[in-house]
């Protein structure tokens, strides 16, 4: 099975934005792509809720999920929008991926789980918290010879949603993401790799990459990893791209017999813990 990352440089116009990931589709789509994968926050990336407010699309009949929809039927394949923000009630927005497959119809969502809430020396505090609203569902997916995990960015620090998605059957993960550049340089290979190696997974990141219109820097190094943890596929750089690579489901069934850490894994007490 072939798969593709995208990576962009997504700014606050949807339209533009759009424009400027369709053809990167089509390039994966004529590599033989069969699922792809943007990034975090393709459709637009504000720098706080107002500038979100005023351009965010309710969920239904979204005018920008609808072409991605019409593309993934024209390009007959699964495109997964890493994610978007949607409005709620209450004023914040859920942080949502969007899977459609090669039918066009939408597949399944996943809502950000965990919410990007620090303080890194010499930028300015993120508190997605004030933005967004945490998801309460992991979510998987069935893509034929894979079953994909999806996740969001800062989930990845959190190896429980992980081994909870590959002990429901994942093994291709998807890492939508906007990393910083200081936590990138310092912590996305590695990662992304001990997310891999745990649970015997494909990993696929596909990331937003350089300076965006919201004065915002992101890293990019959009990747696949095998299951052994090998970093088979990089866009080494932080320009727009796309990365296609192949991936076979016997690698993943190899890597569990070899190291059966799913199968090992045992429920312990920790005493005196709440």
């Amino acid at each position: 099975m072939k798969i593709a990352a995208i990576q962009m440089r997504s700014g606050l116009n949807p339209s533009e934005n759009l424009a400027a990931l369709e053809p990167m589709l089509a390039e994966a789509a004529a590599a033989g792509a069969s699922y792809v994968l943007t990034p975090e926050v393709t459709v637009i990336f504000p720098e706080n809720r107002e500038q979100l407010a005023s351009v965010a699309a309710p969920f239904d009949n979204h005018p920008e999920l609808r072409r991605i929809g019409a593309l993934a039927r024209q390009h007959a394949m699964f495109i997964h929008i890493g994610s978007l923000a949607i409005p709620l009630p209450d004023g914040r927005f859920a942080n949502r991926s969007v899977l459609f497959g090669p039918d066009g119809a939408m597949v399944t969502t996943y809502d950000k789980i965990h919410l990007f809430d620090a303080t890194i020396a010499g930028l300015n505090a993120y508190r997605e918290s004030a933005t967004y609203a945490g998801g309460e569902a992991a979510v998987t997916a069935d893509l034929g010879e894979f079953t994909l995990g999806m996740s969001i960015c800062y989930d990845m620090r959190f190896p429980k949603l992980y081994n909870s998605l590959a002990n429901a059957g994942a093994n291709l993960i998807a890492v939508p993401a906007a990393f910083t550049v200081p936590t990138g340089e310092a912590h996305w290979h590695v990662l992304l790799r001990a997310r891999a190696i745990e649970t015997g997974s494909y990993v696929i990141a596909a990331a937003q990459g350089g300076h965006h219109s919201n004065g915002r820097a992101t890293y990019g190094h959009s990747l696949v990893i095998d299951p052994w943890g090998r970093i088979v596929a990089e866009l080494d750089h932080d320009a727009p791209g796309v990365l296609v690579a192949e991936i076979f489901p016997e690698q993943v069934t190899d890597a569990r017999e070899r190291i059966p850490a799913l199968a090992n894994a045992r429920n312990f007490a920790l005493p005196g813990a709440l």
